[in-house]
């Protein structure tokens, strides 16, 4: 038995889940409220019998795994470390680790590959002047923090580093090992190209990857890009810059966490040197504890943009599991620590030692964004604090803060005990954080939604399938979906009927057995008790929404095209417009008429 089958044998899904969300017997299932939206009614169900979750509010479901990565924000690997330790089994995934390690890679080897590519990138950016222009003259650093930091330069064209290391005796292979080379459709290629490329290094200064900033900000390209996974560098786990600050992080009492690797280059070249960053990705519990092991002072200086306030309220959830004190920094100017830092450091070092703590930063934050005088604004502004509190883990600093909610808001503290008894003792979900493509999220959840509703009906009942005879592929969005359409599309009389023996059928053609869970679950859930007619007309219903779906994304491409369209093209795309709208009344008219 591997690892993962045998964590799922000694954990039962219902307890893993039950540590962050209350959970009600609901038959064979268990019923709770979702932690991705704010339902009202429990619309979260977790299976014992197939090991399964699935969110119907937001469309997520999985495994115990995929569940540990949701709540945690941490990949696979983290959340297997997270399962074995609560399994009992740490030692036995470290000793597998361990194995699987020594017989395939020389992890000295990777390092040795590194500290080339470092040195290799370093001769490029000298004989680089646009990279030289951005460092010294836009980025304003001096020749001492580019040496320190080793700075270098990945040049445009070609595959010089991989050539380069070839040269030098390492197989390709421990090369793509280190995340310098990544397979391409015309083959092999260096990872980064013209970009400036600035090392990741381990706490004990070993290069184990690099992050890569564009010099020419090309909007068609991604500002920065990061070595990926590999067995030297974790983002989830990695800590920018702490090898140079854990001795002033052990000397100050505190770290200071940013945002970007620059912010922390520039507090370094200001002299404030107990500052760290996260490496360009979410802040996950491993951080965290990473920085625990020098202080569990933290103090949180994320960008004063909506990203950087949605980023600092879901680091409380964190904070809370890895056992630090967590602070919020505001900057007495500018936009991010680099700005402020090179307009004026000293206001920077304000900054820092003005920090507030962080329960004291919500409440002043949501006191400014609810009317505290109406009582739609006390509900909303207590939703908020009150799981945050109950999460705390000292009695006099609950009590400290419902005495002050209660003063705020003059209510009495009997109705806050009250409502703060409803809430489990587990890591709160602050709220849903909105993004800049909310509506298109948002369609994309519903259309998931409504294709896996679609997909267990035909999966489950042969005779619904004439009605896929008309679709197309294009009109589902997830690839398993799209598998399983296609599948079921050839195949009309298949039934299933041992999920355990029809695996391997299923794994032919690229779906995992999970999702089919999933499906199963979705059908038991919603279907199993309406007769045929019924769900004739539903599975109609469904796919007419599916139709509808798929002609809005469809006319929201062209919609694109069509501001830059010539007048050729113009009769090209009304005639593709004319072709969706036919499309959508043919579907509407086979709803009609039954």
């Amino acid at each position: 038995m591997d690892i993962v089958e045998e964590i799922k044998s000694r954990l039962n899904i219902e307890d893993v889940v039950g540590e962050y969300i209350v959970l009600k017997r609901a038959g064979r299932n268990w019923r709770g409220l979702s932690p991705f939206t704010h339902e009202k009614s429990p619309s979260f169900i977790v299976s014992p019998e197939k090991q399964i979750w699935h969110d119907f509010s937001s469309g997520k479901g999985g495994d115990i795994f995929s569940f540990i990565m949701e709540m945690e924000g941490i990949d696979f690997k983290g959340s297997l470390e997270v399962l074995a330790r609560k399994a009992g089994l740490e030692e036995k995934l470290l000793n597998t680790r361990n194995i699987t390690r020594k017989s395939s890679i020389n992890k000295e080897r990777l390092y040795e590959i590194l500290e080339l590519a470092t040195k290799f990138y370093q001769v490029q950016f000298k004989n680089n002047q646009m990279a030289l222009n951005y460092v010294f003259k836009i980025r304003k650093y001096t020749k001492e923090t580019a040496l320190l930091w080793r700075f270098g330069y990945s040049p445009i064209n070609g595959n010089e580093l991989s050539q380069f290391l070839l040269k030098k005796g390492y197989q390709l292979q421990e090369i793509k090992q280190t995340g310098l080379v990544v397979a391409g459709y015309k083959g092999d290629n260096d990872m980064f190209h013209h970009r400036l490329m600035i090392p990741l290094q381990d706490d004990k200064g070993r290069v184990i990857g690099f992050t890569a900033r564009i010099l020419d900000d090309n909007p068609k390209l991604p500002k920065y890009i990061n070595t990926p996974q590999t067995i030297l560098y974790d983002k989830s786990r990695h800590v920018f810059g702490l090898h140079f600050a854990k001795n002033a992080i052990r000397k100050h009492g505190f770290a200071v966490l940013v945002e970007g690797n620059l912010d922390v280059i520039s507090s370094h070249q200001g002299g404030i040197l107990n500052v760290v960053a996260t490496a360009g990705t979410a802040l996950t519990t491993y951080h965290l504890k990473t920085l625990a092991r020098f202080t569990t002072d933290i103090r949180l200086s994320f960008d004063a943009d909506q990203a950087g306030i949605n980023a600092s309220e879901r680091a409380i959830a964190i904070a809370s599991n890895a056992g630090v004190n967590l602070s919020i920094v505001n900057l007495i100017s500018g936009k991010d620590p680099d700005e402020l830092i090179k307009n004026d450091k000293e206001k920077w070092l304000q900054s820092i030692n003005n920090n507030i703590y962080v329960v004291d930063w919500l409440i002043n934050r949501y006191q400014k964004i609810y009317d505290l005088n109406s009582a739609e604004g006390k509900k909303k502004f207590t939703d908020v604090l009150l799981p945050v509190i109950k999460n705390l883990k000292d009695e006099v600093e609950k009590e400290h803060y419902l005495v002050k909610i209660s003063e705020i808001i003059q209510i009495d503290r009997q109705a806050l005990d009250k409502k703060s008894a409803n809430y489990s003792n587990v890591n709160p979900i602050l709220k849903k954080i909105k993004k800049n493509n909310e509506v298109i999220n948002r369609d994309v959840q519903e259309l998931s939604k409504i294709e896996d509703n679609f997909l267990c009906l035909m999966l489950m009942r042969p005779t619904l399938r004439d009605l896929m005879q008309s679709m197309k592929q294009a009109m589902f969005y997830k690839k398993e979906s799209i598998n399983l359409f296609k599948f079921l599309r050839k195949n009309l009389s298949f039934a299933l009927n041992n999920l355990t023996t029809d695996a391997s059928l299923f794994s032919q053609i690229d779906i995992s057995q999970n999702y089919v869970k999933i499906e199963l679950l979705l059908y038991e859930e919603l279907y199993s008790k309406i007769d045929l007619n019924d769900l004739f007309y539903e599975a109609s219903f469904l796919r007419l929404r599916l139709v509808e779906y798929y002609v809005k994304i469809e006319k929201e491409k062209i919609k694109k095209e069509f501001s830059s369209a010539s007048e050729d093209e113009v009769v090209n795309i009304l005639s593709r417009v004319n072709k969706l709208n036919a499309l959508l009344n043919r579907f509407k008219g086979a709803n009609i008429n039954g």
